[in-house]
């Protein structure tokens, strides 16, 4: 909810503030009047103020990045103007110092994630926050990541390195695909739980993101606002790969017709 009507003398409704040091400089008497169940309200980027609302719904700003570090923040039941950052019920969504860094590689910044077409539509907050709720796994060149006729129950994404998609055939291999850095596999596994169609091999040391089936059902149900972007990514890489698979096909048959002797 939007009140921008804050009674403040000789003022006019759209309240500009100077005093960026202190806070928005506000007559915050309608906000002390309200409901006791007020709990915070968000001096927004247009100038006017929204709210109340509980800390529930604050997150779920912050995770939207309606809130951000920078963000002022009313605390009706302390009477004063606080910046989000230093709030410790929000300290912990948000980025600190080094938290370009993906936790535990120090290596690799979340900043050139990027390159990842899956993470193409999300803030480097929100390529953080997904990263933090998924599994990241180490593979040693020539390590078996997925066989064949196994049950799927994850994809996954290259984040660094280099695998190769592969059948094998009486004893020999059968190369299908190479799979450099940003591309994914598994995917077909957040959706249906049947047995991988393919061995997936590691060609050099590799690191990949895990996404299990589990972790991505709980992602869609509890942050839809990163979820819903990483879905229209696999899905447009998805439709790119069945559209070369039905072109290649159509090119073998059309090639079968031409050489076969009339």
């Amino acid at each position: 909810m939007l009140f921008s009507t804050l009674p403040r003398a000789g003022q006019s409704n759209k309240i500009i503030s100077s005093r960026q040091e202190d806070g928005p400089g506000l007559n915050c008497s309608f906000m002390e009047s309200h409901s006791n169940s007020t709990t915070y309200y968000l001096w927004g980027a247009d100038e006017s103020v929204y709210g109340p609302v509980d800390l529930e719904q604050l997150t779920a700003w912050v995770r939207e990045e309606r809130v951000v570090p920078g963000s002022w923040l009313y605390l009706r039941k302390r009477s004063e103007w606080r910046l989000a950052s230093t709030l410790p019920e929000l300290a912990p969504l948000f980025p600190t110092e080094g938290s370009d860094i993906v936790p535990g590689q120090s290596t690799l910044k979340v900043g050139a994630l990027r390159r990842i077409k899956v993470f193409a539509g999300l803030s480097d907050f929100q390529i953080q926050r997904f990263i933090s709720l998924m599994e990241m796994r180490q593979v040693k060149q020539w390590e078996v990541v997925v066989r064949e006729g196994d049950i799927g129950d994850a994809m996954y994404l290259i984040l660094q390195g280099e695998l190769r998609v592969r059948l094998m055939v009486q004893g020999r291999e059968s190369l299908l695909a190479t799979l450099p850095t940003g591309e994914f596999f598994g995917e077909i596994s957040l959706f249906d739980t049947g047995p991988r169609s393919a061995d997936v091999v590691a060609n050099v040391d590799s690191l990949l993101l895990k996404i299990s089936a589990e972790a991505f059902h709980k992602l869609v149900v509890q942050e839809p606002a990163l979820a819903a972007p990483f879905l229209m990514a696999v899905g447009k890489t998805m439709t790119a790969r069945l559209r070369a698979s039905n072109k290649r096909y159509h090119d073998s048959l059309l090639f079968a017709r031409t050489s076969t002797p009339s």
